[in-house]
């Protein structure tokens, strides 16, 4: 028999036992669903922690003051305020450091118009924008002139512009901050949430002399909350963790064996921390959805087993009339194949589904690519030829005359 007479005895046998063909694709149609809406979930997940790393800017590190104790008691990092801006700008000339960005931070109101919103203020310098790797949607960042001169002006977040003014243009507007006229000079992108859930859209900025002196007030004059340091390349990170400390340790006259009084934190160390995890998350789903497929896989080759044992007279038949061992092993294996593609086809569109309507529901980024499709199909097939194997050899290997003296 050729190959196209034997995918038609496949199929009319399919056919003839649709209810217990459905049945044994059920199997197949929920384990590649699972594959795909598993792997989906966890792709979106990896997709939106890159997305998130890569807002963030490169080759960061994070400074913030050390721990208070009283009394027995530590209140952790940045409870005292032991880093100043000039701390920052020495930082700055180490050969190991591209651009530092000194920071202070408080809760405003802003008002404009009718309209008014509470939100982040963040004090700091025009290196901040490019640190952070942030870009202008519309007008500029302020200058080093206007920090010098402690300039009103302000670079308004996207949420925060746009709760402010809608779809009305903010640069050259004029907006209140703590009953203060200042000029929006400019609007960022949006960014969306940071690696901490924190919405980094909804902020305002200023230079960081106009936030100490007009804004937030300082009880120390010249202190930060914390700054920002970009390394020169990904190659010297640990080499400008190691001389920020000792930059600082000089100039904040710590002796040899006391404790640092400020604290560095590499995020890039940190946010290779958060893409492995959603790697390794993307591993686990994809692995527990793969048993299902292997539920559906054993399923299947239970079913076959049947089959044979069913149609035993069926085939001594065919045996009799000329057909070969090569031929019944590839009719049923044929048959089971097409179980699990037809079933991996169904499953394939109802994960797409599934994924879909999680992404409506959950509001969560799911990301379906054509090599995760390929391979959920590819999946279906191999446990297809897998599990019919052991079912299509044993019918091969029957001989003619047992097989027909089978009831």
């Amino acid at each position: 028999m050729n190959l196209s007479a034997i995918f038609g005895e496949a199929l009319r046998a399919l056919r003839q036992n649709r209810l217990r063909t459905g049945l044994t694709m059920l199997g197949m149609i929920i384990g590649v669903a699972a594959v795909v809406l598993m792997l989906s979930i966890g792709q979106g997940a990896r997709t939106k922690i890159n997305e998130t790393i890569a807002a963030m800017g490169s080759n960061l590190l994070l400074v913030v003051p050390g721990a208070m104790s009283s009394g027995g008691f530590s209140f952790g990092s940045g409870s005292v305020r032991t880093l100043t801006i000039n701390d920052a700008n020495a930082i700055a000339e180490l050969t190991s450091i591209r651009a530092t960005a000194p920071v202070t931070s408080g809760t405003v109101q802003l008002n404009y118009a009718a309209k008014n919103w509470s939100t982040l203020i963040t004090g700091t310098t025009p290196e901040y924008f490019e640190v952070g790797n942030w870009t202008m949607e519309s007008g500029t960042a302020f200058t080093e002139s206007e920090v010098r001169s402690a300039a009103r002006v302000v670079v308004l977040g996207s949420i925060t512009a746009k709760n402010l003014f809608g779809d009305e243009e903010p640069v050259g507007k004029t907006i209140r901050i703590t009953n203060r006229p200042f000029l929006v000079v400019g609007v960022l992108m949006a960014k969306g949430q940071s690696l901490t859930g924190r919405d980094q859209d909804d902020n305002v900025f200023v230079p960081i002399s106009t936030s100490e002196r007009q804004i937030t007030g300082n009880q120390f004059p010249g202190s930060i909350r914390y700054m920002l340091a970009q390394g020169a390349s990904a190659d010297e990170m640990d080499i400008a963790e190691i001389e920020i400390t000792q930059l600082l340790r000089q100039r904040h006259r710590i002796p040899n064996g006391k404790d640092n009084d400020f604290t560095v934190r590499n995020l890039t160390a940190i946010a290779d921390v958060a893409t492995d995890a959603a790697k390794v998350m993307s591993i686990v789903l994809g692995a527990i959805a793969s048993v299902s497929l292997l539920v559906g896989g054993i399923g299947i080759m239970n079913i076959m087993l049947v089959s044979v044992t069913e149609r035993t007279r069926e085939i001594g038949i065919r045996m009799a009339i000329g057909a070969n061992q090569r031929a019944i092993l590839t009719q049923f294996l044929l048959e089971a194949m097409m179980i699990c593609i037809m079933g991996g086809l169904i499953g394939l569109l109802i994960g797409i589904g599934g994924a879909w309507l999680v992404s409506q529901v959950a509001d969560m980024l799911i990301v379906i690519t054509l090599g995760m499709i390929g391979l959920a199909f590819l999946f279906s097939s191999a446990v297809g030829i897998f599990f019919g194997f052991y079912p299509a050899q044993k019918a091969a290997s029957l001989k003619p005359v047992d097989a027909l003296r089978y009831e």
